[in-house]
């Protein structure tokens, strides 16, 4: 059986009297691309300086590929690639010289050779002799992504990766993690932008408050989701009192007409658009579009920490 690349037992970090993180069982297998979620002050930042032993737990134990942390943490590392949410970059060295530092710390073979490459796929070739004081916010987080790449690591632990990138950089950085992904880097990503997580990650693990509150498959949370159907309809003009007559149907569950949008929650278990088009049809409304709505991953996390604060208030 293979171990996971990171699993944690009962891992707790307090401050005094604040948990930051409470019994966090939390597991990233092999070859897959976890996103890590939560809003702010969840709890993110501080298990991934854990899991990087900069931080050293309160209680319960890391283990990376099945070794705990603090057997061998020095081995464990150079294994691992990390860019923080505020990288620190070295101002006054050049792309190329900030790398190259690194290269040899690391004793990365053909360093000038590994260089170029990185920096001609993050769009940095052309200013390679250019001093990163000089550099956009975006720029510098591209650098700080090849620096740990520099060294082919077999997991990458990412904090807010696409911070400060314009929508071509988000594209751009999205494609090299999935290229290396699918050469079987375990990529773990810490983020707000959940939209960039849904289009990338195999699994998902949401934080809340420091407890991981869930962690699953978007295709999963989808599903949970997806309890009760919900059909969204476009009219070709407003009907009135449709939202009464459709109510009226065994098969609905709830309505929410907008003009010309309705959106009908529906009993689960069988197909309802052909008893929503003549309801529809009888209160003379002429139907444009049906669709199924997809539920998204924003839904999913917006639902789920609502709940964890109705349970955890009442």
């Amino acid at each position: 059986m293979t171990e996971p690349v990171v699993r944690t037992e009962q891992l707790t970090k307090r401050y005094d009297g604040l948990v930051a993180v409470r019994d966090l069982e939390l597991t990233v297998e092999p070859g897959e691309i976890y996103g890590f979620l939560g809003p702010n002050g969840a709890g993110k930042t501080t298990t991934l300086l854990m899991v990087l032993g900069i931080l050293k737990p309160t209680a319960g134990r890391i283990y990376l590929w099945g070794r705990p942390l603090e057997d061998d943490p020095l081995a464990v590392k150079r294994r691992v690639g990390v860019v923080g949410e505020h990288d620190y970059i070295h101002d006054h060295l050049t792309a190329d010289e900030y790398l190259r530092f690194f290269a040899d710390l690391y004793g990365v073979q053909r360093p000038a050779e590994r260089i170029g490459t990185l920096l001609e796929r993050l769009g940095l070739l052309e200013f390679r002799t250019l001093r990163a004081r000089d550099f956009s916010r975006g720029m510098k987080q591209k650098l700080a992504l090849a620096r740990s790449l520099l060294h082919e690591p077999d997991l990458l632990l990412l904090d807010e990766p696409v911070s400060g990138l314009d929508p071509h950089g988000v594209v751009e950085v999205r494609h090299l993690l999935l290229e290396l992904n699918r050469r079987g880097v375990t990529i773990f990503i810490s983020s707000h932008l959940l939209s960039e997580v849904e289009q990338t990650a195999h699994r998902v693990g949401i934080m809340h408050r420091g407890r991981l509150i869930r962690q699953d498959t978007i295709p999963a949370l989808r599903a949970w989701l997806r309890q009760e159907p919900v059909l969204e309809v476009e009219l070709h003009a407003p009907v009135p009192h449709l939202e009464a007559q459709l109510r009226a149907l065994p098969v609905v569950r709830g309505v929410q007409a907008n003009g010309r949008r309705v959106v009908v929650t529906v009993t689960p278990g069988a197909d309802h658009r052909g008893s929503i088009s003549q309801a529809v049809a009888a209160a003379g409304g002429v139907i444009v579009g049906m669709q199924a709505h997809e539920p998204t991953l924003e839904e999913a996390f917006l639902t789920l920490t609502d709940a964890a604060v109705d349970r955890w208030t009442s």
